[in-house]
């Protein structure tokens, strides 16, 4: 691989992972994401057919965007309020709105 396809593959790599992070999240639980991330870039770090590795670039390019507008159109659906339950995220929104002026939301008592 070439010093201008590894800067690509790493900048690639780095936007993807930051996706990863924020769309799916970085709990425990959800590591495996990450983890598959790294080990087919460390796998595929060893081409070198140039064209595969444009291929492999541009799929984890192609990834990227799909997760980034996936959550920009779930966004786009929760502001238009079409047939989702909007409750979790006015939750969140009041919450990050409290904690902006030093409050907490009280805990609300489910029997």
């Amino acid at each position: 691989m070439g010093s201008q396809q590894a800067m690509e593959a790493f900048k690639v790599y780095r936007v993807l992972l930051k996706a990863v992070k924020n769309h799916i999240g970085k709990e425990e639980y959800k590591k495996h994401f990450s983890q598959y991330i790294a080990e087919q870039f460390r796998k595929n770090s060893q081409l070198s057919d140039p064209s595969l590795v444009a291929q492999r670039i541009k799929l984890a390019n192609d990834y990227t965007f799909l997760l980034n507008s996936v959550h920009h159109h779930k966004d786009l659906l929760f502001s238009y309020n079409i047939a989702v339950d909007r409750s979790d995220e006015m939750k969140r929104l009041l919450g990050k709105s409290a904690a902006s002026v030093g409050l907490k939301l009280p805990e609300v008592y489910q029997p």
